[in-house]
């Protein structure tokens, strides 16, 4: 018997049927992974199951017992946790406050009631003890911790409520390799103790990697589900999309590389990098990998003009001082960042919006703009990129995640880039949007478009680079040619430390 069942679920909004007779059953002490494109139902089911939406139609059930909950407290209560990507915590407080957030036990002193902070110390310690995570004190700032610290806050605030079905959404997307696989471990420990887990990554290798069976959703219905030894990752990706898609990276586009277009001579910025120097080339596709934290973002917005560069810059042959990123704009030097919510976009504004912000300057005149020249050069990029979208007066925040990243490269291209540095191109994004954001980067390769691609992901800097650095500990430890190289290769040179 499932420990959780889902029947005939339906979910609309505003007349819109997000979720179609979903049939699903999660057996207890499992772990169970949720597969789909960005838009295919995934976090509305899960939303459902955790109490934060009421289905349109259908039942849930917990151990065959019927559930209705009106709110994610009735979920909690019910043993089920959801673990959202951006996590629940608040930065201010300690570890122990956020964990017994709403519900802090007290106690009476000559008449008067108190918050009992040493029975939240110990419970806290009791749950990261668990949790093998002693390193983590109870009394920290959730500010002060990593992101992978700061996941296993949330695991154990979930587990301190005796929940047994956790909900995890793309909860590796900003680990290191390391962290990833001390999270593994921890989630194998939970699931041996009888804890259920539904994973949602857009990972597959993870998914391989830690699950027992894998459910694909497509267009807001459940395709099916599968034993994940009975089923390899072509097959994963066919029932997602909907169609055969052997390859998850497309054919590169043959393209020349040219003369020095970027020469970077002994840059440092802050404690971040040191002594970095390198090249690039008009058309070419420069690879910098590296774990997170080991500069290569931080490059990539100094060049850019986001932070201080010391050091020497020449652009076109000549020396290059960017002091902010209008600086860089002008030259044709321009950043897709790592996050693209806080830096790329402004989520309450429409398409439209968020492409003129940038564009301006040739969008406008007299200091009005100019709506015909501002709707064709926006219906552009939306076709040359694919975008999906009602209109380009959808606001951006309605949009997935892959649509979300064509609307910051479509307002980019609009200006003629010269040096596309890409950070983190294709994180949270679905495999199809994947596919083509990597056609998108071989095109413009092939325009003559120098491009920088920065990405923790070792399988794509090596199969869409013609050449690849390799950074850790703010330095460059290596360059690579990745047709003779392999992902160990990278991995050595990124772990390298420094030599005294």
């Amino acid at each position: 018997m499932p420990i959780l069942r889902v029947e005939n679920i339906h979910k609309s909004f505003s007349g819109v049927e997000v979720l179609k007779n979903i049939n699903l059953g999660i057996e207890k002490g499992e772990i169970h992974a949720i597969v789909g494109e960005n838009g295919a139902g995934k976090s509305t089911l899960m939303k459902i199951i955790a109490g934060e939406y009421e289905p349109t139609e259908g039942k849930l059930f917990i151990n065959d017992e019927e559930k209705h909950f009106a709110s994610p407290l009735d979920a909690i209560n019910s043993g089920i946790a959801l673990i959202h990507q951006e996590f629940s915590l608040v930065p201010q407080l300690t570890v122990y406050e956020n964990i017994h957030l709403g519900r802090e036990p007290s106690r009476r002193f000559i008449g008067i009631e108190f918050v009992d902070k040493k029975k939240m110390k110990r419970e806290t310690t009791e749950v990261l003890s668990k949790l093998e995570a002693l390193h983590i004190s109870s009394e920290s700032r959730i500010r002060d911790l990593s992101v992978a610290d700061k996941q296993l806050v949330e695991i154990a605030k979930a587990l301190s409520v005796n929940s047994r079905i956790l909900i995890m959404d793309e909860p590796t997307a900003a680990l290191t390799l390391k962290e990833t696989e001390n999270l593994f471990t921890i989630l194998k420990n939970l699931k041996n103790h009888g804890v259920t887990i539904i994973f949602i990554s857009h990972r597959l290798e993870e998914i391989f990697e830690i699950a027992d069976r894998v459910s694909v959703l497509r267009n807001g219905e459940l395709i099916g589900t599968k034993n994940i030894e009975k089923v390899v990752m072509e097959d994963v990706v066919s029932m997602m999309v909907g169609r055969s898609l052997k390859h998850r990276f497309p054919e590169k586009v043959k393209h020349n590389i040219g003369e020095v277009i970027l020469k970077v001579e002994k840059a440092s910025s802050e404690s971040f990098f040191k002594n970095v120097s390198f090249e690039l080339h008009k058309g070419e596709i420069l690879g910098i990998a590296g774990l997170v934290g080991c500069g290569n973002s931080q490059l990539g917005e100094a060049i850019f003009g986001l932070r201080e560069l010391n050091g020497t810059v020449k652009f076109e042959g000549q020396n290059l001082k960017i002091k902010n990123p209008t600086d860089a704009i002008k030259h044709g030097i321009l950043l897709v960042p790592e996050d693209r919510h806080t830096l790329g976009l402004v989520l309450q504004r429409n398409i439209k919006e968020n492409h003129a912000l940038p564009n301006l300057d040739f969008l406008t005149k007299l200091g009005f703009i100019r709506s015909k020249r501002e709707k064709k050069s926006v219906l552009s990029t939306i076709g040359y990129l694919n975008t999906q979208v009602r209109g380009i007066g959808q606001r951006v925040e309605t949009l997935s995640g892959g649509n979300q990243q064509k609307v910051v490269l479509g307002k980019w291209i609009a200006r003629s880039p010269k040096i596309l540095i890409l950070d983190e191109p294709t994180r949270g994004i679905d495999v199809g949007a994947k596919f083509e954001i990597y056609k998108f980067i071989y095109d413009q390769a092939a325009k003559g478009v120098s491009i920088i691609i920065i990405s923790s992901e070792i399988a794509e800097i090596l199969n869409l680079s013609d050449r690849v650095l390799v950074m850790s500990e703010g330095r460059i430890t290596g360059e690579l040619d990745p047709k003779e190289s392999t992902q160990e290769d990278v991995l050595s040179l990124a772990v390298k430390r420094k030599e005294s």
